[in-house]
């Protein structure tokens, strides 16, 4: 069984291959090789354990590498994030739409030699809804919902999800797609992404230090965990194609679950586990461009076909701040801890 994670050493890559790692096995049988393909190798990484092999550079001119033998899983995380594309349209076109056309493209090549029909997975995103004037949004969406994107980044996880059920309709490869939710709290530094304060009003508070809020504290948001949204890509991962609890009916995508949950009372729950003196760091600042964009995505939404795959949202946001000062309690100050 070999297994590739693009994407391998961001945020999300890091945790997924870390599971299988701690697992060592895809749908019971054994890993034989974990490939975490991505631009960047931070020092210090999981190349020690036997299982490893990294491939490093643009993903789109390592496929021959990564295809060097054969493919059994695919993750396909690596991906240009939201604002980035907005700011950007030819990187979020050519990282996104035509960087994973490549992938499916070697995919298709591999199983048309005669090789292993190999299984994708795709991180697709809640940013495939929007809000259109011509066609609002129902108060609660799923996966029947039909996609409106009002993002660049958002049009490009759709193209992706159309060419993947379309190549795994002809049979060139198992495609299935997880949409993520907004993942808060994320660890570590800011990044591009428009939803990017949805964690740092959290994170950088507790580490001591002042967060912006770009949008207006009565924005609904649906949210995930980290724990919840890896947990949510292996189960779709595995699941067996068919009707029926556990398994990927079609080529539909899954909308993982998601927790409701306003800015403002993620910033009261901040207040209740950390206190008055680590709230106070969030200072309230509008930014029309950023609410434009994450004030489009819908915020409620019927998790029925996640939960026939077992998976279940977050109880609280209480609960992803307390998961997030357990696991980084180094980039917690003393006195923000619950």
């Amino acid at each position: 069984m070999r297994i590739v994670i693009t994407g391998g050493f961001g945020f999300l890559g890091r945790r997924v291959a870390a599971a299988l790692l701690t697992s060592r096995t895809f749908r019971g049988a054994p890993i034989d090789r974990l490939v975490l393909a991505d631009r960047v190798v931070p020092p210090g990484s999981a190349a020690d354990d036997p299982l490893v092999e990294i491939v490093q550079g643009d993903l789109a001119d390592r496929l021959d590498e990564v295809f060097a033998e054969p493919v059994d899983v695919l993750i396909h995380l690596a991906s240009a994030v939201s604002a980035e594309c907005e700011a950007d349209f030819d990187l979020g076109m050519s990282a996104n739409v035509d960087t994973t056309r490549a992938v499916l493209e070697a995919a298709r090549a591999q199983s048309a030699a005669g090789g292993p029909v190999p299984r994708v997975v795709f991180s697709s995103s809640v940013a495939v809804y929007g809000a259109d004037p011509a066609l609002p949004l129902p108060p609660v969406v799923s996966e029947s919902t039909l996609p409106t994107p009002r993002s660049s980044y958002g049009i490009q996880k759709l193209v992706c999800e159309q060419l993947i059920a379309d190549y795994t309709r002809r049979g060139f490869l198992d495609g299935r797609v997880a949409r993520l939710m907004t993942v808060s709290v994320r660890p570590g530094k800011p990044n591009a992404a428009a939803s990017g304060f949805l964690s740092g009003i959290i994170r950088e508070p507790l580490a001591g230090l002042p967060a912006i809020c770009p949008v207006h504290p009565e924005l609904k948001v649906a949210l995930a965990s980290p724990r919840r949204t890896v947990e949510g890509i292996l189960r779709v991962a595995e699941a067996e194609r068919g009707a029926g609890p556990g398994r990927i009916d079609g080529g539909v995508p899954v909308n993982l679950p998601a927790l409701t949950v306003s800015v403002a009372d993620m910033l009261s729950t901040l207040r209740q586990v950390a206190g008055d003196a680590v709230a106070g760091l969030v200072t309230i600042a509008p930014d029309p461009d950023v609410e434009a964009i994450v004030g489009s995505w819908p915020a409620v939404f019927d998790n029925a076909r996640a939960a026939a795959l077992g998976l279940a949202p977050d109880p609280d946001f209480a609960s992803v701040v307390r998961a997030y000062t357990e696991d980084h309690a180094d980039a917690v100050v003393d006195g923000a801890r619950s």
